[in-house]
C-alpha cells in the first residue's frame, strides 16, 4: 500500500485515448456492459410494455391479453 506504484499516467492515457475515440465516458470502463446491457434492457423494456398497455388501453382493452 505505501510503495504501491503511481497508475494515474496509465489510468489517463487510457481514458484519454478512448476520448479521443469520441467514446462516451460511462462506456469506457471494463465493467460498463456489465452495467448498462441490464439497465437498457430493462429502460427500454418498461417503455415498451408501457407504450403496448398505452395502446391497449386506447382500443378500450384493460388487460395485458384477450379482450376482457
Amino acid at each position: 500500500m505505501v510503495d504501491a506504484p503511481n497508475k494515474v499516467p496509465q489510468h489517463q492515457r487510457f481514458y484519454q485515448q478512448a476520448y479521443k475515440q469520441h467514446t462516451r465516458l460511462w462506456q469506457i470502463g471494463t465493467r460498463s456492459p456489465v452495467l448498462l446491457v441490464p439497465f437498457q434492457v430493462m429502460l427500454w423494456g418498461t417503455f415498451g410494455a408501457s407504450m403496448y398497455m398505452m395502446g391497449r388501453k386506447i382500443l378500450g382493452y384493460n388487460t395485458w391479453f384477450g379482450k376482457a
